[in-house]
């Protein structure tokens, strides 16, 4: 098969696609057919040299940590699953490649209707928005502040808090406030004077925020949110310094499930705003790295 790999920590440049063995599913494991891969920051950060919590990266290393295919192979002991089911799911590393072996605990169906590009993009963006959101209980009734709204998590985050009945104030460039409108998001512009401006649109106050920017988020969060267990990141280190919480939790496939359940139900769109085949998966790691993505990219293993 075909995959993206690093033999070394650096930028984009250092990806480079190879052929490497179709792995084989081990007990309780299916193989899967990758129709659509999801890529983001993490993704570009691995690359760059950044090890998630817990995670040694070895080298040569493959990027990608969601995927959506179709089942080709059946482990020893894996059950729920049949060869040809379609199918969304999550794996640390490794899915930037056009087969990925992962436990079927990691998998959930893909609804019908629901495009190849939008299932592969779903899993990461959208359960680290889930863990964000639960772990700041943000509740029906509150004003949820969200920076960097107009991103893949961000996009997500928004549209989960409106679900719950919050109302959702979201930072992006003037560029991305209509998209922002059509999610349900009050649109505002972050820089200078984003408190203040926040202030004027929530005169009754923001009861919780969450930063997936990573850039000068924190401080005015800290001015406008008096409890700092309410304040969240999932890109800044400041937070320890600044004694607001740094967001991270576990992935199932019962969140997943759930997530699915809402875009059926017309509570969630996807968005993606740009695809790559793996043949131009440097292109997507530049794109992704410099920030100014609407939603997500994928990458397209198969269309070559």
């Amino acid at each position: 098969m075909l995959a993206t790999l690093f033999r070394e920590p650096g930028g984009p440049e250092v990806i480079e696609v190879a052929e490497l063995p179709v792995p084989l599913p081990g007990p309780g494991e299916v193989l899967v057919r990758v129709l659509a891969a999801g890529i983001q920051p993490a993704d570009t950060a691995v690359r760059a040299g950044w090890s998630p919590p817990g995670v040694t990266v070895t080298h040569p290393a493959t990027p990608g940590n969601e995927f959506a295919g179709m089942v080709t192979q059946l482990g020893a002991g894996s059950f729920g699953w049949e060869v040809g089911d379609e199918v969304l799911g999550f794996r640390l590393l490794g899915c930037h490649a056009q087969y990925v072996a992962v436990p079927g605990e990691q998998l959930v169906p893909k609804p019908a209707a629901m495009g190849w590009a939008e299932a592969g993009s779903l899993s990461a963006s959208g359960q680290t928005a889930h863990v964000a959101l639960t772990e700041l209980g943000v509740r029906a009734g509150e004003t949820l502040l969200v920076h960097a709204a107009a991103g893949g998590v961000g996009t997500v985050a928004v549209q989960l808090a409106r679900a719950w009945g919050a109302t959702v104030i979201g930072t992006a460039s003037e560029a991305n406030h209509a998209y922002l409108r059509s999610l349900g998001a009050v649109p505002v512009t972050y820089g200078d004077g984003l408190a203040d401006r926040v202030r004027a649109l929530a005169p009754g106050g923001v009861d919780a925020a969450f930063d997936a920017a990573g850039r000068g988020a924190l401080e005015p969060s800290l001015d406008l949110v008096a409890d700092r267990s309410r304040i969240g990141t999932i890109a800044d280190p400041a937070a320890e310094r600044l004694g607001v919480r740094r967001l991270r939790g576990p992935r199932s496939a019962a969140r997943l499930a759930e997530l699915t359940e809402l875009w059926e139900a017309g509570h969630l769109r996807l968005t993606v705003s740009a695809a790559f085949p793996l043949s131009r998966t440097v292109e997507a790691h530049r794109l992704v790295e410099a920030g100014h993505v609407r939603g997500k990219a994928v990458i397209l293993p198969w269309d070559e």
